[in-house]
């Protein structure tokens, strides 16, 4: 997510977010995560993307157990942290900022036996991706991360990078303006795409791509 301070006097009505902690039960466990919107913004606070995502990994929708996952723009990490608690193996990322701030939020919530299954590490969009293994993952998952059009480029690279043709990547967003159609048809272009979930509370919709067999790269 991107490191964006907001004013609270501004958005009042989005007051919650300001709280210093969220408290969820999810994945049979009682999760506690810090927040910290003055200083790390947007990226620091848990969105209903996430929390939507974490439930549709709740009911079984995806296989988790021993599978290698990676959550991109993971902010405060709700959604790495329930997906390992399930039973995956994760990498969780996020901008260099962030790191420390969700290190210790993955630390508070992950039982001293799971920790070796969960990573964090530094991932720009479209930076560095030498790092990450091409295609390596059984699973990408990103929550709220479809906003900032200037970054669809890089995002879509990175996607491409990290999927081989058996990678399912999960995208959990609101559909805002017409840049997140926009950015939908772009992945449409290099991901087969369909819309598997809609909470029509939230308004959150959830949709699975799986990379082209033309885009797999060789």
């Amino acid at each position: 997510m991107a490191l964006v301070p907001y004013d609270e006097n501004v958005l009042p009505a989005l007051s919650k977010l300001h709280q210093t902690s969220a408290e969820f039960n999810l994945a049979n466990h009682r999760i506690r995560l810090s927040q910290d919107w003055k200083r790390l913004g947007v990226a620091a606070v848990v969105w209903d993307a996430a929390v939507v995502l974490c439930m549709f990994l709740e009911m079984g929708n995806v296989d988790l157990k021993g599978k290698k996952a990676i959550e991109l723009g993971a902010g405060t990490g709700l959604v790495g942290i329930v997906a390992a608690l399930l039973g995956a193996h994760v990498t969780i990322t996020d901008r260099e900022p962030a790191l420390e701030f969700l290190t210790a939020n993955v630390r508070e919530n992950i039982p001293p036996s799971q920790q070796e299954a969960v990573q964090v590490s530094e991932l720009t969009w479209g930076e560095n991706l030498d790092l990450y293994p091409s295609g390596s993952f059984d699973l990408i998952l990103g929550a709220d991360i479809v906003y900032l059009e200037e970054t669809f480029p890089a995002l879509l690279q990175t996607l491409e990078h990290l999927s081989s043709e058996k990678t399912v990547v999960l995208l959990s967003c609101r559909i805002r303006y017409e840049r997140d159609e926009r950015f939908l048809m772009e992945l449409r272009q290099r991901f087969s795409v369909q819309e598997v979930h809609y909470d029509s509370q939230r308004d959150i919709h959830i949709y699975r791509a799986v990379k082209n067999r033309t885009n797999t790269e060789l």
